[in-house]
């Protein structure tokens, strides 16, 4: 079979659903192909830093790492900004959405907050609330995120700043989204 013959979900066969769920199956283990390709394509993307925004990820991820960040937080500061191309309003989500199922639930929160808590050191410039953030500071993981906004994110624009490469990350980015899905050892696993 190349392709199911039904033009309607309700009138798949099994035999159907069963090749559609092997071909699914060979797509979900080259997700980490994909990835490393949608951060390649941050080298081009948003422009008038003194760096690009792939860069960026990977001395987020350099600076997690020399940090002593655990490899879940390494690849989500790898990651925190693949959202920009195609949700620039909320990129911070759209990047906790792909971790969601591969890392534990504080580097998710940490993710998808980081757009918010960001913020503190430049709302100001657009007469925006810069402390925004602070509605979340009773949340378990605020400090987290203020430390990845602080340490990694938004002091990760130096163009001299010793950065790995992305191959270098690629064994990282591999290990975790070759997990099994939403593994509850995972998702729940505490630092």
């Amino acid at each position: 079979m190349q392709n199911v013959t039904f033009t309607q979900m309700k009138d798949g066969t099994t035999e159907e659903y069963l090749f559609l769920q092997e071909l699914e199956h060979q797509y979900i283990l080259a997700l980490p192909d994909r990835l490393m390709e949608s951060l390649r394509g941050l080298g081009t993307s948003l422009q008038g830093y003194q760096i690009s925004r792939l860069e960026h990820s990977l001395q987020s991820a350099t600076r997690a790492q020399a940090d002593g960040a655990d490899v879940d937080m390494v690849v989500g500061a790898l990651l925190h900004d693949i959202g920009d191309v195609l949700a620039p309003e909320n990129h911070s989500q759209m990047a906790a959405a792909i971790l969601r199922p591969y890392v534990r639930a504080e580097v998710t929160w940490v993710i998808e907050m980081h757009g918010l808590f960001q913020m503190e050191y430049y709302a100001h410039h657009f007469g925006k609330d810069p402390h925004a953030y602070l509605a979340y500071k009773d949340h378990p993981w605020f400090a987290a995120c203020h430390h990845f906004c602080a340490c990694y994110d938004q002091a990760a624009f130096d163009p001299n700043y010793p950065t790995q490469t992305l191959e270098y990350f690629e064994p990282l980015l591999r290990a975790v989204f070759s997990r099994k899905a939403f593994d509850p050892a995972v998702i729940q696993a505490a630092v």
